[in-house]
């Protein structure tokens, strides 16, 4: 059953009318690092995270540089878009060229050229997605590289030490990735991401970092519950919610970001990680949620395709041959206020490199700019006029309710 804007709105809105404006700082985390929560909507906020390579505006979006590089797009062309974090990946970089290898070169802002704050995940998900593993057990995972079936071990005092060779302002503590809908699974992988995120915060070293811990637990909303308790008690600096978008329904996502945020910490920033679209967004803000990550708008663009308000496009469709607007109609990013449609098709049909570099520009601004107008509206708690405002005339088709 279609719910249109007004109707998404209202629900939205619903468990939000009892609003506030509050300032709160708290000075509970390393003199590196402070979180301060300037104001409040029901579930949403608005925040600063300080670190060692600037402030981060919360709620925020990271593009992802798994091979610390965002695929199509300069350090000048992410500041140009107000990037202010990134996440590279651990696995991918400890394979090569090596974390000793960018840690003997100073570490990833200057192996990268980027002096403002970067994220690197653990590289649990990639080792339990990409590489073949071998074994599991208490200690850690041993597993075959996916480039060259070579033989490695990553136990919770590796994933850390990697992560402090790579030197990023936020680092994650390893967890364990499991099957969502295998119930027995994943009460013995939380046994274990409990166990490895203990080990996490005894081997790490470096002041300057930040660890956050994952919250794991498939669908089951009582193993999250669980999870979220248990990583709470260790009281790391930051938290984040893992294991989701990974096939689970969109209904599923979204309850256990409720049911999760409500036993974290509200002094605290919280990432989801992994997830990327301007409606997950949304519905992530309005849950509680301050940072995101997500491949999606430079793998979006690789394959042809533009982020809309509410979903995507195709720009290599044959109606779009001859179009003289730009993707989206009062867009302000760079490839809206240069291009049309037309010659975006003209550069994908013809399959040149600019193409994804300017879909990808596009992409990003779109998710950067819906969470930098998110953060004004529950600053000057105008978030439902900002609601109705970016959902007009734009239908939307949600299979579930709210």
């Amino acid at each position: 059953m279609p719910l249109y804007h007004g109707a998404l709105v209202s629900i939205f809105l619903h468990s939000l009318y009892l609003s506030q404006f509050i300032v709160y700082n708290w000075h509970t985390m390393s003199d590196s690092f402070r979180f301060q929560l300037l104001a409040t909507h029901g579930s949403a906020r608005a925040g600063i995270f300080s670190t060692p390579h600037g402030d981060i505006e919360t709620p925020t979006f990271a593009p992802v540089g798994t091979q610390a590089s965002v695929k199509g797009l300069t350090p000048s062309q992410l500041i140009n878009l107000n990037t202010q974090l990134i996440l590279a990946n651990t696995y991918h970089l400890y394979l090569r060229p090596g974390d000793d290898l960018i840690a003997e070169l100073g570490g990833l802002h200057a192996f990268m050229g980027w002096d403002r704050p970067i994220l690197t995940d653990s590289g649990g998900f990639q080792v339990f997605s990409l590489g073949d593993i071998n074994s599991i057990n208490e200690d850690g995972v041993t597993f075959q590289s996916h480039l060259d079936g070579s033989r490695h071990v990553f136990t919770p005092e590796r994933a850390i030490k990697i992560q402090e060779n790579l030197g990023a302002d936020i680092v994650m503590a390893f967890d364990e990735c499991p099957d969502p809908y295998d119930r027995e699974y994943n009460e013995q992988a939380l046994e274990r991401t409990h166990a490895w995120a203990k080990r996490c915060k005894k081997a790490k070293r470096r002041p300057d970092q930040a660890l956050f811990g994952i919250v794991q637990g498939g669908v089951f909303p009582d193993l999250r519950i669980a999870s979220a308790r248990f990583i709470d008690s260790l009281d790391f600096p930051g938290n984040a919610i893992g294991g989701l978008s990974v096939g689970e329904s969109k209904e599923e996502m979204y309850q256990i970001i409720s049911s999760v945020n409500k036993h974290l910490p509200s002094h605290k920033p919280r990432y989801l990680m992994g997830v990327g679209t301007p409606l997950d967004l949304i519905h992530g803000v309005l849950r509680g949620v301050d940072i995101f990550d997500c491949v999606q708008p430079t793998r979006l663009a690789r394959h042809k395709a533009a982020f809309t308000k509410t979903g995507r496009m195709n720009i290599s469709k044959k109606m779009y041959a001859s179009d003289p607007a730009p993707l989206i109609q009062d867009c302000t990013c760079y490839t809206c206020k240069h291009f049309t449609r037309a010659y975006l098709r003209h550069l994908v049909q013809q399959k040149e490199l600019l193409a994804s570099t300017l879909l990808s520009i596009h992409n990003i601004h779109v998710l950067l700019s819906l969470l930098q107008g998110l953060r004004s509206a529950i600053i000057e708690n105008s978030l439902s006029s900002f609601l109705e405002g970016y959902f007009q005339d734009t239908p939307l088709s949600l299979p579930f309710p709210l």
